[in-house]
């Protein structure tokens, strides 16, 4: 009975996969993921003791990465889809992660020491009616007092600090600590955003089938043969309407 269930769902799944490359669609593609989160879930439950990251959080991720595998999925090669779509959700939850990671790392047990500190301060502070000493603490920890020092200093710098924290200026009162911090990057920042929003303006002048292919190929990364894919028409086409198109925008940005 299990078998028949599990082969009626792959050919649903084979059947709707087909659809959405022949005319891809929200519909379609939502479809797919609902009956394909299980990919999701089973890498998900991998990294989950693994990080600090909450399961809702890391399936979110996950299924962007389903959803990119939904997208470039191709058919005719013959690939099993659960092969394909799996390193496209293992790599967006790395990256979530590697993205997330805090930028100082600290030795396991150092973090392990801060996390037993924590009750030993609160035990401390019933019996001595009082705040703990750092001697004292690391007296209960059986540590020295400079080591319990450094891991003090290390867990509170592990997260960078925010240039939105309120910082007291003797000019200007309370600031936040980026208006006192130069940024010698921050006029080329401005100027990169300027760019994209000349760059937007400058697409949506342009014929909507040569705007689409540039979108595709440059903005959604695809390869000119799964532009043509998409889209119904011919590799070559592709690539005269990425000629002609860059060249439009070339005399529209100037």
């Amino acid at each position: 009975m299990s078998t028949t269930i599990t082969q009626k769902l792959k050919s649903k799944n084979l059947e709707l996969l087909r659809q959405y490359q022949q005319s891809p669609s929200h519909h379609l593609r939502n479809q797919l993921v609902k009956l394909n989160v299980g990919l999701v879930r089973k890498e998900v439950y991998h990294w989950l003791n693994r990080c600090t990251e909450t399961y809702d959080d890391l399936l979110q991720v996950g299924c962007i990465g389903l959803i990119r595998a939904i997208e470039r999925f191709d058919i005719s090669k013959g690939r099993a889809f659960s092969s394909f779509a799996t390193p496209y959700i293992r790599g967006e939850i790395q990256h979530y992660l590697r993205d997330k990671s805090p930028s100082v790392r600290i030795p396991r047990n150092w973090l392990a020491m801060d996390r037993q500190a924590t009750k030993v301060i609160q035990d401390l502070r019933v019996k001595l009616k009082r705040k703990p000493t750092d001697l004292e603490v690391a007296s209960a920890l059986d540590i020295s007092l400079e080591q319990w020092q450094e891991i003090q200093l290390a867990c509170r710098n592990r997260a960078p600090l925010s240039l939105d924290a309120p910082v007291q200026d003797e000019t200007n009162g309370t600031t936040c600590l980026g208006e006192l911090v130069p940024d010698t990057q921050y006029r080329s920042f401005q100027l990169a955003q300027e760019d994209q929003i000349r760059l937007q303006q400058g697409l949506a002048k342009l014929e909507e089938g040569t705007r689409k292919v540039l979108e595709f190929v440059f903005l959604c990364d695809l390869t000119q043969k799964e532009t043509a894919e998409r889209m119904g028409i011919s590799a070559v086409t592709v690539s005269r309407r990425i000629k002609k198109g860059l060249k439009s925008l070339q005399n529209i940005m100037q």
